[in-house]
């Protein structure tokens, strides 16, 4: 037998709980991760609190969709990764776990120099921040808002702006603008004259919104005259219709990308702090801590 978070109702951390279930064994062309660490993400819990949020899912359900670990099983045909291998990746609702049982090309080798905690933390991060960057395509002309910057994808979108060559202002908490000012982030503190300190910041102008807030970011970033085919949210879905603007999140995964993704945050060139770490044991805590908000980078399941 082995452990899994599982949810049998809609609800607050409460409704968690770690589970005995059968050892999952991988099947052609899928191999099974030994989990080390396992990321906590917004999508979790608004897909566990609100039947609405998506309602094609399915209970009882599992829970989580980004992990790290060791490869300790191979189905047949697998020939790209091995056992023993350290790999990070992706899986849908399954991921807070002894075991997860995917592909193998939902997994990405973990470079050497890459912690546990922080592998564990960008399989979903990397890939929704990369595409709702490119939504908005920002370049060396630009300058960009990002909405809730002190965030998983709030943190990752940032970055890839300014590698892009953008002038970046995010929205965050006031105890996380020093750590946003290193990444070279231009900080604002979010709530009522959102508007004024943006432009204050920015007074040449916003041309560009990455928001992972809500409709605050972009209703924020109308105002200052951004087009609403340049802003882009990951979170409020009705805005498509409402304002016109786009709403592309994670999608289109695949080895490669999350393979560059890694070694990018391994070097350093992009920054993933990871807030606190929890074993799986205290997995309605660390959740408590999410849903509280405020942080800064990332929540992390840790695993023997």
């Amino acid at each position: 037998m082995s452990r899994a978070v599982r949810y049998t109702s809609n609800g607050g951390p409460e409704v968690l709980e770690i589970v005995d279930v059968s050892e999952p064994h991988a099947a052609p062309g899928q191999v099974r991760v030994a989990v080390r660490a396992a990321g906590l993400n917004p999508f979790d819990f608004k897909v566990r609190s609100d039947p609405d949020y998506m309602p094609n899912h399915k209970l009882p359900s599992g829970q989580g969709a980004e992990f790290a670990g060791v490869v300790d099983e191979v189905g047949e045909d697998v020939t790209d990764v091995g056992i023993g291998d350290e790999v990070l990746g992706w899986a849908g609702f399954a991921a807070q776990a002894d075991y997860v049982v995917v592909r193998s090309t939902h997994v990405a080798p973990k470079p050497a120099t890459l912690d546990w905690p922080t592998a564990g933390a960008i399989g979903l991060v990397g890939n929704t921040a990369k595409r709702a960057t490119d939504a908005v395509a920002p370049g060396p002309h630009d300058t960009v808002l990002v909405g809730g910057a002190a965030g998983g994808v709030g943190l990752f979108s940032a970055q890839l702006a300014i590698r892009a060559g953008a002038t970046v202002v995010g929205t965050a908490s006031e105890s996380n603008h020093g750590f946003l000012r290193t990444l070279g982030v231009v900080p604002v503190t979010y709530g009522p004259g959102l508007v004024e300190r943006v432009r204050e910041a920015a007074p040449q102008g916003i041309t560009a919104v990455i928001d992972t807030v809500g409709r605050e970011t972009i209703e924020a970033g109308l105002e200052l005259g951004v087009a609403p085919e340049r802003i882009n949210t990951i979170v409020y879905y009705a805005g498509v219709e409402e304002y016109g603007i786009q709403a592309v999140g994670g999608g289109a995964k695949n080895t490669q990308e999350l393979a560059e993704l890694a070694r990018w945050v391994a070097d350093g060139d992009i920054v993933m702090p990871i807030a606190a770490t929890y074993p799986l044991a205290e997995v309605r805590e660390a959740y408590e801590r999410l849903e509280s908000r405020h942080l800064l980078g990332k929540i992390v399941l840790l695993l023997p």
